[in-house]
Protein backbone atom coordinates (compact mmCIF):
# COMPACT_ATOMS: atom_id res chain seq x y z
CA UNK A 1 0.00 0.00 0.00
CA UNK A 2 1.42 3.41 -1.01
CA UNK A 3 1.40 6.10 1.68
CA UNK A 4 -0.14 9.13 -0.03
CA UNK A 5 -1.96 10.83 2.83
CA UNK A 6 -0.71 14.35 3.60
CA UNK A 7 1.35 15.01 6.72
CA UNK A 8 -1.37 17.02 8.46
CA UNK A 9 -3.95 14.24 8.05
CA UNK A 10 -1.58 11.62 9.39
CA UNK A 11 -0.58 13.84 12.34
CA UNK A 12 -4.21 14.50 13.32
CA UNK A 13 -5.20 10.83 12.99
CA UNK A 14 -2.22 9.84 15.15
CA UNK A 15 -3.22 12.42 17.76
CA UNK A 16 -6.67 10.80 17.89
CA UNK A 17 -5.33 7.42 19.06
CA UNK A 18 -6.09 8.07 22.77
CA UNK A 19 -9.64 9.08 21.88
CA UNK A 20 -10.06 5.89 19.83
CA UNK A 21 -8.71 3.80 22.69
CA UNK A 22 -11.27 5.38 25.01
CA UNK A 23 -14.27 5.77 22.70
CA UNK A 24 -13.66 3.60 19.62
CA UNK A 25 -16.33 1.06 20.48
CA UNK A 26 -18.88 3.80 21.21
CA UNK A 27 -18.11 5.28 17.78
CA UNK A 28 -18.55 2.01 15.90
CA UNK A 29 -21.74 1.13 17.79
CA UNK A 30 -23.17 4.50 16.84
CA UNK A 31 -21.97 4.03 13.27
CA UNK A 32 -23.75 0.70 12.91
CA UNK A 33 -26.95 2.05 14.43
CA UNK A 34 -26.96 4.63 11.64
CA UNK A 35 -26.08 2.14 8.91
CA UNK A 36 -28.62 -0.47 9.97
CA UNK A 37 -31.43 2.08 9.84
CA UNK A 38 -31.29 1.59 6.04
CA UNK A 39 -32.76 -1.86 5.22
CA UNK A 40 -30.81 -2.09 1.94
CA UNK A 41 -27.54 -1.59 3.81
CA UNK A 42 -28.55 -3.65 6.85
CA UNK A 43 -28.87 -6.83 4.81
CA UNK A 44 -25.15 -6.67 3.96
CA UNK A 45 -24.24 -7.40 7.58
CA UNK A 46 -24.37 -10.49 9.78
CA UNK A 47 -27.03 -9.43 12.26
CA UNK A 48 -25.99 -12.00 14.84
CA UNK A 49 -22.60 -10.26 15.01
CA UNK A 50 -24.45 -7.00 15.66
CA UNK A 51 -26.45 -8.50 18.53
CA UNK A 52 -23.37 -10.08 20.10
CA UNK A 53 -21.29 -6.93 19.64
CA UNK A 54 -18.69 -8.75 17.53
CA UNK A 55 -19.01 -6.53 14.46
CA UNK A 56 -18.65 -3.17 16.26
CA UNK A 57 -15.70 -4.60 18.22
CA UNK A 58 -14.00 -5.87 15.07
CA UNK A 59 -14.39 -2.50 13.34
CA UNK A 60 -13.22 -0.56 16.40
CA UNK A 61 -10.05 -2.67 16.52
CA UNK A 62 -9.48 -2.27 12.77
CA UNK A 63 -9.89 1.52 12.98
CA UNK A 64 -7.49 1.65 15.93
CA UNK A 65 -4.95 -0.48 14.02
CA UNK A 66 -5.31 1.89 11.06
CA UNK A 67 -4.65 4.94 13.24
CA UNK A 68 -1.66 3.34 14.98
CA UNK A 69 -0.04 2.45 11.66
CA UNK A 70 -1.05 5.52 9.62
CA UNK A 71 2.66 6.41 9.24
CA UNK A 72 3.61 2.89 8.12
CA UNK A 73 0.73 1.85 5.89
CA UNK A 74 2.61 -1.09 4.43
CA UNK A 75 2.06 -2.85 7.74
CA UNK A 76 -1.66 -2.93 6.96
CA UNK A 77 -1.36 -4.96 3.75
CA UNK A 78 -2.47 -8.24 5.36
CA UNK A 79 -5.45 -6.62 7.08
CA UNK A 80 -6.49 -4.89 3.85
CA UNK A 81 -6.33 -8.15 1.93
CA UNK A 82 -8.45 -9.97 4.50
CA UNK A 83 -11.08 -7.20 4.50
CA UNK A 84 -11.14 -7.03 0.70
CA UNK A 85 -11.67 -10.81 0.44
CA UNK A 86 -14.51 -10.59 2.96
CA UNK A 87 -16.11 -7.69 1.07
CA UNK A 88 -15.94 -9.55 -2.24
CA UNK A 89 -17.59 -12.57 -0.65
CA UNK A 90 -20.37 -10.34 0.65
CA UNK A 91 -20.66 -8.57 -2.72
CA UNK A 92 -19.83 -5.13 -1.32
CA UNK A 93 -19.83 -2.59 -4.16
CA UNK A 94 -18.39 0.94 -4.61
CA UNK A 95 -21.82 2.49 -4.11
CA UNK A 96 -21.91 1.13 -0.56
CA UNK A 97 -18.84 3.06 0.59
CA UNK A 98 -20.39 6.56 0.80
CA UNK A 99 -23.02 5.19 3.19
CA UNK A 100 -20.31 3.81 5.47
CA UNK A 101 -18.26 7.01 5.32
CA UNK A 102 -21.25 9.18 6.17
CA UNK A 103 -22.19 6.93 9.08
CA UNK A 104 -18.62 6.78 10.42
CA UNK A 105 -18.05 10.54 10.30
CA UNK A 106 -21.46 11.18 11.80
CA UNK A 107 -20.67 8.76 14.62
CA UNK A 108 -17.31 10.42 15.33
CA UNK A 109 -18.99 13.82 15.55
CA UNK A 110 -21.77 12.45 17.76
CA UNK A 111 -19.52 10.62 20.24
CA UNK A 112 -16.70 13.15 20.48
CA UNK A 113 -18.99 16.20 20.54
CA UNK A 114 -17.15 19.51 20.74
CA UNK A 115 -13.81 17.65 20.58
CA UNK A 116 -14.61 16.77 16.96
CA UNK A 117 -13.21 19.98 15.50
CA UNK A 118 -13.49 20.78 11.78
CA UNK A 119 -9.81 19.88 11.43
CA UNK A 120 -10.36 16.46 12.99
CA UNK A 121 -13.43 15.79 10.87
CA UNK A 122 -11.56 16.79 7.70
CA UNK A 123 -8.62 14.54 8.58
CA UNK A 124 -10.86 11.54 9.24
CA UNK A 125 -12.77 12.22 6.04
CA UNK A 126 -9.48 12.15 4.14
CA UNK A 127 -8.29 9.03 5.96
CA UNK A 128 -11.55 7.19 5.32
CA UNK A 129 -11.63 8.08 1.63
CA UNK A 130 -8.02 6.98 1.17
CA UNK A 131 -8.71 3.61 2.77
CA UNK A 132 -11.97 3.25 0.83
CA UNK A 133 -10.13 3.87 -2.44
CA UNK A 134 -7.51 1.25 -1.56
CA UNK A 135 -10.22 -1.30 -0.74
CA UNK A 136 -12.32 -0.54 -3.81
CA UNK A 137 -9.30 -0.88 -6.10
CA UNK A 138 -8.28 -4.20 -4.58
CA UNK A 139 -11.84 -5.49 -4.58
CA UNK A 140 -12.21 -4.60 -8.25
CA UNK A 141 -9.14 -6.73 -8.97
CA UNK A 142 -10.47 -9.63 -6.89
CA UNK A 143 -13.90 -9.56 -8.55
CA UNK A 144 -12.19 -9.70 -11.95
CA UNK A 145 -9.82 -12.53 -10.91
CA UNK A 146 -12.64 -14.65 -9.47
CA UNK A 147 -14.90 -14.08 -12.46
CA UNK A 148 -12.23 -14.86 -15.07
CA UNK A 149 -10.80 -17.97 -13.37
CA UNK A 150 -11.88 -21.29 -14.92
CA UNK A 151 -15.25 -22.11 -13.36
CA UNK A 152 -15.35 -18.71 -11.68
CA UNK A 153 -18.20 -16.24 -11.35
CA UNK A 154 -19.11 -12.83 -9.98
CA UNK A 155 -21.97 -12.07 -7.62
CA UNK A 156 -24.41 -14.73 -6.44
CA UNK A 157 -24.60 -18.11 -8.17
CA UNK A 158 -27.26 -20.74 -7.56
CA UNK A 159 -26.05 -24.00 -5.99
CA UNK A 160 -28.10 -27.08 -5.13
CA UNK A 161 -27.56 -29.26 -2.07
CA UNK A 162 -26.79 -32.72 -3.46
CA UNK A 163 -26.01 -34.50 -0.19
CA UNK A 164 -26.41 -34.04 3.57
CA UNK A 165 -24.20 -35.98 5.99
CA UNK A 166 -24.32 -35.86 9.81
CA UNK A 167 -20.67 -35.59 10.93
CA UNK A 168 -21.48 -35.48 14.65
CA UNK A 169 -24.40 -34.68 16.94
CA UNK A 170 -24.35 -30.99 16.02
CA UNK A 171 -22.30 -30.74 12.78
CA UNK A 172 -23.82 -31.48 9.36
CA UNK A 173 -22.05 -31.40 6.01
CA UNK A 174 -23.72 -30.13 2.84
CA UNK A 175 -22.37 -31.09 -0.58
CA UNK A 176 -23.09 -28.23 -3.00
CA UNK A 177 -23.03 -28.31 -6.79
CA UNK A 178 -23.92 -25.48 -9.19
CA UNK A 179 -27.51 -25.65 -10.36
CA UNK A 180 -26.39 -24.86 -13.93
CA UNK A 181 -24.26 -28.02 -13.97
CA UNK A 182 -21.13 -26.15 -15.03
CA UNK A 183 -17.71 -26.45 -13.32
CA UNK A 184 -16.67 -24.35 -10.35
CA UNK A 185 -13.42 -22.57 -9.62
CA UNK A 186 -10.92 -24.63 -7.63
CA UNK A 187 -10.70 -23.11 -4.16
CA UNK A 188 -7.57 -22.87 -2.04
CA UNK A 189 -7.93 -25.13 1.01
CA UNK A 190 -8.75 -22.89 3.97
CA UNK A 191 -11.03 -20.56 2.01
CA UNK A 192 -14.72 -20.04 2.71
CA UNK A 193 -17.96 -19.52 0.82
CA UNK A 194 -20.38 -16.67 1.50
CA UNK A 195 -24.11 -17.42 1.39
CA UNK A 196 -27.13 -15.18 0.82
CA UNK A 197 -29.91 -17.11 2.55
CA UNK A 198 -33.47 -15.89 2.92
CA UNK A 199 -34.88 -17.16 6.21
CA UNK A 200 -38.69 -16.93 6.31
CA UNK A 201 -39.77 -14.07 8.53
CA UNK A 202 -36.17 -12.83 8.90
CA UNK A 203 -35.24 -11.70 5.39
CA UNK A 204 -31.88 -12.00 3.65
CA UNK A 205 -29.00 -13.24 5.80
CA UNK A 206 -25.33 -13.43 4.80
CA UNK A 207 -22.98 -15.94 6.36
CA UNK A 208 -19.49 -17.37 5.75
CA UNK A 209 -18.74 -21.09 6.05
CA UNK A 210 -15.35 -22.70 5.48
CA UNK A 211 -15.06 -25.20 2.67
CA UNK A 212 -14.35 -28.59 4.22
CA UNK A 213 -13.41 -30.50 1.05
CA UNK A 214 -10.37 -30.69 -1.20
CA UNK A 215 -10.49 -28.66 -4.44
CA UNK A 216 -12.95 -30.23 -6.88
CA UNK A 217 -14.27 -28.66 -10.08
CA UNK A 218 -17.71 -30.23 -9.52
CA UNK A 219 -18.58 -28.43 -6.29
CA UNK A 220 -17.86 -27.78 -2.61
CA UNK A 221 -18.67 -29.11 0.83
CA UNK A 222 -19.38 -27.02 3.91
CA UNK A 223 -19.80 -28.39 7.43
CA UNK A 224 -22.03 -26.35 9.73
CA UNK A 225 -22.40 -26.55 13.49
CA UNK A 226 -25.84 -25.86 14.91
CA UNK A 227 -25.11 -22.81 17.05
CA UNK A 228 -27.24 -22.13 20.11
CA UNK A 229 -29.83 -19.63 18.89
CA UNK A 230 -28.15 -19.56 15.47
CA UNK A 231 -30.65 -18.22 12.95
CA UNK A 232 -28.95 -19.47 9.77
CA UNK A 233 -27.22 -22.56 11.16
CA UNK A 234 -30.53 -23.64 12.68
CA UNK A 235 -32.33 -23.08 9.37
CA UNK A 236 -29.72 -25.09 7.50
CA UNK A 237 -29.99 -28.00 9.95
CA UNK A 238 -33.79 -27.97 10.05
CA UNK A 239 -34.86 -26.94 6.54
CA UNK A 240 -32.01 -27.27 4.01
CA UNK A 241 -32.61 -30.63 2.35
CA UNK A 242 -31.11 -32.39 -0.65
CA UNK A 243 -32.44 -30.39 -3.58
CA UNK A 244 -32.57 -27.08 -1.71
CA UNK A 245 -31.09 -24.20 -3.72
CA UNK A 246 -28.73 -21.65 -2.15
CA UNK A 247 -27.10 -18.46 -3.43
CA UNK A 248 -23.32 -18.55 -3.11
CA UNK A 249 -20.43 -16.22 -3.97
CA UNK A 250 -17.02 -17.42 -5.18
CA UNK A 251 -14.48 -18.81 -2.67
CA UNK A 252 -12.68 -16.14 -0.68
CA UNK A 253 -10.19 -15.81 2.17
CA UNK A 254 -6.48 -15.69 2.85
CA UNK A 255 -6.20 -18.41 5.52
CA UNK A 256 -4.42 -20.87 3.22
CA UNK A 257 -1.20 -22.87 3.09
CA UNK A 258 1.26 -21.14 0.74
CA UNK A 259 3.17 -23.34 -1.71
CA UNK A 260 6.39 -22.85 0.24
CA UNK A 261 4.87 -24.78 3.18
CA UNK A 262 4.75 -27.96 1.09
CA UNK A 263 8.18 -28.97 2.42
CA UNK A 264 7.77 -27.53 5.92
CA UNK A 265 6.18 -29.11 9.04
CA UNK A 266 2.72 -27.67 9.73
CA UNK A 267 0.49 -28.08 12.78
CA UNK A 268 -3.25 -27.75 12.13
CA UNK A 269 -4.65 -26.78 15.51
CA UNK A 270 -8.40 -26.55 16.09
CA UNK A 271 -11.24 -26.80 18.57
CA UNK A 272 -14.91 -27.49 17.89
CA UNK A 273 -16.06 -26.72 14.36
CA UNK A 274 -12.78 -24.85 13.75
CA UNK A 275 -11.56 -28.07 12.15
CA UNK A 276 -13.40 -27.41 8.87
CA UNK A 277 -10.62 -25.56 6.96
CA UNK A 278 -8.13 -28.15 8.22
CA UNK A 279 -10.17 -31.06 6.89
CA UNK A 280 -9.96 -29.37 3.49
CA UNK A 281 -6.19 -28.93 3.88
CA UNK A 282 -5.71 -32.55 4.95
CA UNK A 283 -7.86 -33.84 2.09
CA UNK A 284 -5.84 -31.73 -0.35
CA UNK A 285 -2.58 -32.99 1.16
CA UNK A 286 -3.82 -36.56 0.68
CA UNK A 287 -4.56 -35.88 -3.01
CA UNK A 288 -1.21 -34.18 -3.54
CA UNK A 289 0.82 -36.84 -1.75
CA UNK A 290 2.36 -34.34 0.66
CA UNK A 291 5.62 -35.58 2.22
CA UNK A 292 6.35 -32.93 4.89
CA UNK A 293 4.87 -33.56 8.36
CA UNK A 294 1.25 -32.48 8.78
CA UNK A 295 0.21 -32.67 12.42
CA UNK A 296 -3.54 -32.50 13.14
CA UNK A 297 -4.33 -31.51 16.73
CA UNK A 298 -7.98 -31.13 17.65
CA UNK A 299 -9.95 -30.46 20.81
CA UNK A 300 -13.58 -31.47 21.37
CA UNK A 301 -15.79 -32.54 24.27
CA UNK A 302 -16.37 -36.24 23.56
CA UNK A 303 -16.03 -38.80 20.75
CA UNK A 304 -19.70 -38.13 19.97
CA UNK A 305 -18.99 -34.43 19.37
CA UNK A 306 -15.93 -35.15 17.19
CA UNK A 307 -16.78 -34.31 13.58
CA UNK A 308 -14.93 -36.20 10.82
CA UNK A 309 -13.47 -38.67 13.33
CA UNK A 310 -13.51 -41.68 10.95
CA UNK A 311 -12.07 -39.63 8.08
CA UNK A 312 -9.25 -38.24 10.22
CA UNK A 313 -8.32 -41.77 11.22
CA UNK A 314 -8.26 -42.84 7.56
CA UNK A 315 -5.96 -39.93 6.73
CA UNK A 316 -3.75 -40.84 9.67
CA UNK A 317 -3.62 -44.51 8.71
CA UNK A 318 -2.35 -43.71 5.23
CA UNK A 319 0.24 -41.33 6.65
CA UNK A 320 -1.25 -38.03 5.48
CA UNK A 321 -1.49 -36.70 9.04
CA UNK A 322 -0.27 -37.43 12.53
CA UNK A 323 -3.35 -36.86 14.71
CA UNK A 324 -3.78 -36.03 18.40
CA UNK A 325 -7.34 -35.66 19.64
CA UNK A 326 -8.06 -34.05 23.02
CA UNK A 327 -11.36 -34.78 24.78
CA UNK A 328 -12.27 -32.26 27.47
CA UNK A 329 -14.74 -34.60 29.20
CA UNK A 330 -13.70 -37.92 30.66
CA UNK A 331 -14.77 -40.90 28.56
CA UNK A 332 -13.84 -44.49 27.89
CA UNK A 333 -14.88 -44.70 24.25
CA UNK A 334 -12.22 -42.62 22.47
CA UNK A 335 -10.89 -44.52 19.48
CA UNK A 336 -7.18 -44.20 18.80
CA UNK A 337 -5.55 -45.81 15.77
CA UNK A 338 -2.49 -45.87 13.59
CA UNK A 339 -0.83 -42.44 13.85
CA UNK A 340 -3.68 -41.31 16.15
CA UNK A 341 -3.31 -40.58 19.87
CA UNK A 342 -6.19 -39.60 22.15
CA UNK A 343 -5.90 -37.54 25.33
CA UNK A 344 -8.09 -36.25 28.13
CA UNK A 345 -8.10 -32.54 28.93
CA UNK A 346 -7.35 -29.37 27.01
CA UNK A 347 -4.66 -28.64 24.42
CA UNK A 348 -1.82 -26.70 26.03
CA UNK A 349 1.08 -24.74 24.62
CA UNK A 350 3.47 -26.76 26.77
CA UNK A 351 2.21 -29.99 25.20
CA UNK A 352 2.53 -28.49 21.73
CA UNK A 353 6.06 -27.34 22.42
CA UNK A 354 7.02 -30.84 23.56
CA UNK A 355 5.24 -32.85 20.86
CA UNK A 356 5.49 -30.85 17.62
CA UNK A 357 8.52 -29.95 15.47
CA UNK A 358 10.60 -27.06 16.78
CA UNK A 359 10.32 -25.20 13.46
CA UNK A 360 6.63 -25.94 12.82
CA UNK A 361 4.16 -23.43 11.42
CA UNK A 362 1.02 -23.29 13.58
CA UNK A 363 -2.37 -22.73 11.94
CA UNK A 364 -5.21 -22.13 14.39
CA UNK A 365 -8.98 -22.02 14.01
CA UNK A 366 -11.67 -22.23 16.66
CA UNK A 367 -13.47 -20.21 19.35
CA UNK A 368 -11.89 -16.87 20.26
CA UNK A 369 -11.05 -17.92 23.82
CA UNK A 370 -9.29 -21.07 22.57
CA UNK A 371 -7.19 -19.16 20.06
CA UNK A 372 -6.28 -16.37 22.46
CA UNK A 373 -5.15 -18.89 25.08
CA UNK A 374 -3.10 -21.03 22.69
CA UNK A 375 -1.52 -18.07 20.89
CA UNK A 376 -0.48 -16.47 24.18
CA UNK A 377 0.89 -19.82 25.35
CA UNK A 378 2.88 -20.45 22.17
CA UNK A 379 4.42 -16.98 22.36
CA UNK A 380 5.32 -17.60 26.01
CA UNK A 381 7.01 -20.83 24.90
CA UNK A 382 9.16 -18.83 22.49
CA UNK A 383 7.35 -19.50 19.22
CA UNK A 384 7.78 -16.43 16.96
CA UNK A 385 4.61 -14.65 15.91
CA UNK A 386 5.62 -15.18 12.28
CA UNK A 387 5.04 -18.92 12.72
CA UNK A 388 1.51 -18.53 14.15
CA UNK A 389 -1.40 -18.04 11.73
CA UNK A 390 -5.02 -17.84 12.77
CA UNK A 391 -8.43 -17.41 11.21
CA UNK A 392 -10.88 -14.88 12.67
CA UNK A 393 -14.55 -15.33 11.75
CA UNK A 394 -16.01 -13.09 14.42
CA UNK A 395 -14.50 -10.19 16.27
CA UNK A 396 -10.86 -9.26 16.39
CA UNK A 397 -10.32 -8.86 20.11
CA UNK A 398 -7.23 -6.68 19.79
CA UNK A 399 -5.78 -4.37 17.14
CA UNK A 400 -3.04 -6.94 16.65
CA UNK A 401 -5.69 -9.56 15.83
CA UNK A 402 -7.18 -7.19 13.28
CA UNK A 403 -3.76 -6.61 11.82
CA UNK A 404 -2.30 -10.11 11.77
CA UNK A 405 -5.20 -12.57 11.49
CA UNK A 406 -4.94 -14.87 8.48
Amino acid sequence: MTASLDDQTRAIVTACIPALEAHGLDITREMYSRLLADPAIAELFNRSHQKSGEQPTALAMAVLAYARHINDLGTLTGMIERIAEKHVGLNILPEHYPHVGQALLGAIAHVLGDAATPEIMQAWGNAYQFLADVLMNRESQLYKEKEEAPGGWRGWRAFTIRQRVAESGDVTSFRLEPTDGKPVVLHKPGQYLTFNITVPGEGSQRRNYSISSAPDSRGYRISVKRAAGGLVSGWLHDHAKEGTELLVSAPAGTFTLPEETANHPVVLLSAGVGLTPFIAMAEAAHKAGRKAPLHYVHGTHTPQSEAFGPRVRELAKDGTVQADIFYTRKNDTAAAGQNVQTHEGHISAAWLKAHTPADALYYLCGPDAFMQSVIAGLKAEGVPESRIKHEVFGSASTPEDALHAA
